[in-house]
């Protein structure tokens, strides 16, 4: 099958405002009958067995039922999970051996958007030429000339069990020798998907669990809460004198934590903290962290003295995750708070995150701010991120390129600059890492500044 570059796919999935091309219910329709379709031809089950959850977002209602639809139509099973975290719907994926995994989620953002990301059988998420030959099927004309019959209509289940399955998963990813007995936890769900699921898991290892952002209502997800606005967990933290603050996405495979004085542990902290700890137990397979191009050098710098090495890829977890696989690596993420462990999930999980750095407390019997200041010294690092109404390739502007150019020969090898386009939202983003924070900062708007007379013109 020809396959060309994807247009709906992005670093994680398809994203945008719901109800609003690309995310609509008839878009969801058709990428159902295309993963279908595609799961029959690749010598599968005559009915593939197809999961499909969500988040907590008003939209998701709609796209379920759409996703759902489409499947049916192409003669699939689908198997309904409802709210349940991402990597919950990996696992489940993986678990109950489906052919594929959906996830309706726009992750982090606000509850307008919405998205579809897609995993394998084995609850890894498609590679882009497996998602680019999806789409060559859902612009295909005759996809519809391959639905069934009535007779060969496929049908639903709901798996009502779902979120108890994963909870144990959880649960079996901490040690068997220890428990939380006696810390206090303050735990963020952002109105999203782990609401039900995070307090269970950490009130079940035996912590005190206060538990904030587990009221959705659709429209509340990532609303000042979660991971994007970690303050207000650590607030919390200080008012009741948590041990720690965990503060998950809307789809909680992303977490960002909070030391016993509310301030923030982010995912290159996190990384760290383990890899460090893995290379003393010499767990940490080949001796290497992956991770992006836009984690700290300090994360570099850690692991190096304790005797291991970082790899770096591109930004998504994706990515991370597919360079994991391929170096036989183990632990990886993104400084965001996107953190893989593939010896206990197949995809970025906030809990598992958690979980590890809380084995870590315990078992040291330290605060995690003492741990997070002695494991790494950062790199003062400044991230400008401005919107964009369009994405030029950057390479093609030449006064940017210059002031580029300009800024890393002023920085030498201390320092390094990164420019790049999210792949999630319309924003550039400019960041600049060197010894001294203010002329970053400087160096920072200055390319923000070229970047913006360019894009303008």
């Amino acid at each position: 099958m020809t396959t060309h570059k994807r247009k709906l796919f992005g670093t994680d999935g398809i994203r945008g405002e719901a109800n609003r091309a690309p995310m609509t219910s008839e878009m969801a329709l058709n990428l159902g009958r295309a993963l279908t379709l595609a799961l029959k031809r690749s010598g599968g089950r005559k009915s593939p067995r197809i999961v499909v959850g969500k988040d907590t977002r008003l939209s998701g209602y709609m796209l379920e039922t759409a996703m759902a639809s489409g499947i049916c139509s192409m003669g699939g099973t689908v198997m309904l999970v409802g709210p349940l975290p991402t990597p919950g719907i990996s696992f489940i994926t993986s678990s109950m051996r489906a052919d594929a995994g959906v996830v309706i989620s726009a992750s982090h953002n606000p509850y307008h958007d919405n998205g579809i990301k897609l995993f394998g059988h084995d609850g890894f998420k498609l590679p882009d030429a497996e998602e680019a030959a999806i789409e060559d099927l859902m612009e295909s004309p005759k996809l519809m000339g391959r639905a069934p019959g009535g007779g060969g209509i496929g049908q639903a289940v709901r798996i009502d069990d779902a979120l108890g399955r994963y909870v144990v998963e959880l649960k079996h990813t901490f040690p068997s020798d220890l428990t939380l007995d006696g810390m206090k936890v303050v735990v963020d769900c952002a109105n999203g998907a782990a609401y039900r699921t995070a307090p269970l898991v950490f009130g079940e290892l035996g912590a005190q669990v206060r538990a904030i952002g587990v009221s959705p209502n659709g429209r509340n997800i990532n609303s000042r809460c979660g991971s994007l606005h970690p303050e207000h967990a650590g607030r919390e933290v200080a008012r009741i004198g948590a041990d720690m603050g965990v503060a998950l996405d809307g789809d909680a495979d992303r977490v960002i934590l909070l030391d016993e004085k509310g301030d923030v542990v982010d995912g290159d902290a996190v990384m760290a903290l383990c890899a460090t700890r893995m290379l003393r137990g010499k767990r940490l397979a080949r001796r290497t962290l992956v991770t992006t191009v836009m984690s700290n050098m300090g994360l570099d710098n850690a692991v190096r003295a304790a005797g291991g090495k970082v790899v770096r890829t591109q930004v998504g977890d994706r990515y991370v995750v597919e360079a994991m696989r391929e170096g036989g690596y183990i632990v990886g993420g993104e400084q965001s708070g996107h953190l893989i462990f593939l010896d206990h999930a197949s995809t970025g999980d906030g809990i598992v995150a958690a979980l590890q750095i809380q084995a870590i407390m315990v078992r040291e019997r330290r605060p995690l701010s003492e741990l997070a200041k002695e494991v790494m010294a950062r790199v003062p690092q400044v991230l400008v991120n401005s919107e964009v109404s369009r994405k030029i390739p950057l390479e093609t502007l030449s006064d940017v390129q210059k002031t580029i150019r300009k800024v890393e020969k002023a920085l030498g090898a201390d320092g390094r600059v990164l420019v790049r386009y999210s792949g999630t939202e319309n924003k550039v983003r400019v960041l600049v890492e060197g010894p001294d924070e203010a002329a970053s900062g400087r160096f920072a708007a200055e390319i923000t500044d070229s970047l913006k007379r360019a894009l303008a013109g």
